[in-house]
């Protein structure tokens, strides 16, 4: 190859690498914020959240939601703001799967012999991935997302109208396993881990969430909260949700604190399902208390050349499914689309220039 030919070729890849990126990598642009009245905290918590939808509802694609990414903020002293918002680049209208559902079993929450494994022991709780679970202070789970975020369920926290009445004073638990708490060490398995509280100086939840249709809703079930200061815990990285074909097994993990499990932290794994643009259908085992918990699967890391554990979505709760005239249940998932990545990646860096995908 003559030095011309390589150079222009390196021309040429320069140009197009740029568009490729942009492409595949939308960014969030913030537009205005406005000031909004002091929340009421008028509502009361939900953890069982269910929902109800049909073919139409299961086939709608991310495209067109751009204005459902504007966000409202809620700042620890009950001040709001909302922040509308552009996508530089829009992913292609093309982007999720389209599938029709299969049959499934009929049990809510619990699929046949129950598949939860409880967490215990220093070792595992302190230890990656389980120590990235937190607790909610109005009764759900969260993910450590980074050093001062924790993304959760948005049901948690707002009903869609108003923020739930606990979300006054928000709180993030991190657990403490009780032998780094005791002075006697054979009681580490006797005793329940403690919670050090952590306060949430703001909450940042999706226009989408907020007064949406039900079934719409279960789309925009997330939330990001930041913490009053940074924890010194491992956290677990972002991805857009893959087709679960390019998950290691096709399965989804999570921890959470099931509400049937008081003070345990309760893990499962289960593969998919069905999955649309916005949603993961699974029948993980869980029960009220899980919401919110990061479900994460194994992705190839081209960077790192292996398989790297990383949150693709955030479980919401439960779905009657309405196919050809009969109701199907799962339990599911909100999966991380690119626009959503791009909204939840801005909100933990507050730069859109650092909003790209690993």
């Amino acid at each position: 190859m003559t030095s011309p030919e390589r150079s222009f070729l390196t021309h040429l890849f320069l140009l197009i690498t740029p568009v490729t990126l942009s492409f595949l990598h939308p960014t969030l642009v913030p537009h205005a914020t406005m000031p909004l009245a002091r929340s009421r905290f008028s509502s009361q918590t939900q953890l069982d959240f269910i929902t109800h939808c049909n073919f139409s509802c299961f086939q709608r694609e991310e495209q067109g939601d751009t204005d459902k990414l504007a966000f409202e903020t809620l700042y620890a002293d009950g001040s709001r703001t909302f922040t509308t918002v552009d996508v530089d680049e829009e992913p292609s209208p093309h982007w999720g799967p389209k599938v029709r559902p299969r049959p499934s079993r009929v049990r809510r929450q619990i699929y046949g012999a129950d598949g939860r494994f409880n967490i215990k022991g220093d070792h595992f709780l302190l230890d990656y991935p389980f120590s990235t679970a937190v607790r909610i202070s109005t009764g759900c789970t969260g993910v450590l997302v980074s050093r001062q975020h924790v993304l959760t369920a948005a049901h948690c926290v707002h009903d869609g109208k108003d923020y739930v009445n606990s979300a006054r004073k928000l709180r993030v638990g991190f657990l403490i396993p009780p032998s780094i708490n005791g002075t006697h060490a054979n009681l580490t398995f006797t005793k329940k881990p403690l919670i050090r509280w952590v306060r949430v100086k703001r909450t940042r939840v999706p226009k989408g969430w907020i007064q949406g249709p039900q079934e719409a809703s279960m789309d925009f079930d997330y939330a990001v909260l930041e913490l009053r200061w940074p924890h010194r815990r491992p956290f677990m990285r972002l991805s857009v949700a893959p087709s679960s074909d390019d998950l290691a097994g096709k399965r989804i993990h999570f921890s959470g604190f099931d509400s049937d499990r008081s003070g345990e932290l309760v893990y499962r794994f289960c593969p998919v399902e069905e999955e649309s643009s916005n949603l993961i259908y699974q029948h993980c085992d869980a029960r009220p208390g899980a919401s919110g918990s990061g479900v994460y699967g194994r992705v190839w890391d081209n960077r790192l050349d292996r398989w790297e554990r990383k949150v693709i979505g955030v479980f919401s709760g439960h779905q009657w499914l309405e196919i050809d005239g009969e109701n199907r249940d799962y339990n599911v998932a909100v999966r991380i689309t690119p626009l959503k990545f791009a909204q939840i990646c801005y909100w933990v860096h507050g730069n859109r220039l650092d909003c790209f995908q690993d």
